[in-house]
């Protein structure tokens, strides 16, 4: 058996998980490298990420470099000397940084690769209305998420359920396949499949104010996908003109009708206590949304104290 001796990269809590299951696993961990702290909120307080907090319980040793290829971070790899590094939502690595492990640098996506390389993979795969998702194990190279396929493990996604769901499932398996492919590495008959080249290319790119807007000309699919696929962060958003006023808001949970209509899209009404938005082939029923300023909450509690111009729309 080869000796293991991880340093773990990662900083949000879908990394957290995977550390947590090495450590039950009883692999050894040199070290935490995350995040340096952030400040954050109205006070800017300095912020610890997820994994540091969750490292620092287990008594383990953190490093928050700014810069990985820096003189100080190299000697830092040399002392701790791992043999292999497991990296898990963190930034990209120099090569230097990647190549210096004896057994090699291996990354855990929240996809099948080759499908949604980038940085929003899970938000994606529900926007675009994916049945089937999954985690993937690879060997880091030159590029990002280009490298030789270790394991990967499918999960069903249903056609109502959120990001926030399809994340936890993928984070909990992300962790068993983490283990897995560690234990394969351990034992020296890991075996990797190179990607398919030949496969058409699903981007996942970073979640912008742009592409998580909800465009009410869209068939309603299309918009109840991105709704979904973004709950509940960073949530879909549009502008309500209502009563003279621009608001822009955040829409959370909702269902949605295919249905015949006449009505311009974005026409708002109301309907059973709930909001009713027209779109060019159905109407999506808003369950949570949330105004400036404001926490979100259940729109029959927002209609107790709203009053809806006729001209009131979505845009």
């Amino acid at each position: 058996m080869r000796e293991i001796r991880i340093l773990f990269m990662g900083t949000p809590d879908f990394a957290v998980e995977s550390l947590a299951q090495i450590i039950a696993a009883g692999f050894t961990v040199v070290g935490v490298v995350t995040a340096p702290d952030r400040p954050a909120g109205r006070g800017r307080k300095l912020q610890q990420s997820a994994v540091k907090k969750y490292a620092l319980t287990q008594n383990l040793k953190i490093l928050q470099p700014t810069n990985l290829k820096s003189d100080s971070f190299q000697e830092e790899l040399q002392a701790l000397n791992p043999t292999l590094q497991v990296v898990v939502a963190f930034r990209m690595l120099p090569e230097k940084v990647w190549r210096f492990p004896k057994y090699g640098t291996f990354n855990l996506h929240a996809s099948l690769l080759p499908e949604y390389r980038g940085a929003a993979p899970i938000n994606w795969a529900v926007i675009n209305g994916e049945k089937i998702s999954g985690v993937t194990t690879f060997f880091i190279d030159e590029k990002i998420d280009t490298g030789a396929i270790i394991n990967s493990k499918k999960i069903e996604i249903a056609p109502s359920e959120t990001v926030g769901t399809v994340h936890d499932r993928l984070m909990k398996i992300g962790g068993e396949l983490i283990v897995s492919t560690i234990k394969q590495i351990e034992s020296g008959e890991v075996k990797t499949t190179a990607q398919n080249k030949e496969l058409e290319e699903k981007p996942a790119p970073k979640l912008s104010k742009e592409n998580t807007k909800i465009d009410w000309s869209k068939p309603i699919l299309n918009i109840y996908n991105l709704i979904r696929g973004l709950n509940p962060y960073p949530a879909a958003w549009c502008i309500l003109e209502n009563n003279e006023k621009s608001l822009k808001v955040k829409i959370f949970d909702c269902e949605m009708a295919l249905a015949e209509t006449n009505e311009t899209p974005g026409t708002v009404s109301i309907e059973d206590k709930t909001l009713k938005i027209s779109a060019i082939d159905g109407y999506l029923f808003i369950k949570e949304i949330q105004l400036p300023g404001k926490r979100k909450m259940k729109v029959k509690d927002l209609l107790n104290g709203l009053t809806l111009s006729e001209d009131a729309k979505m845009r």
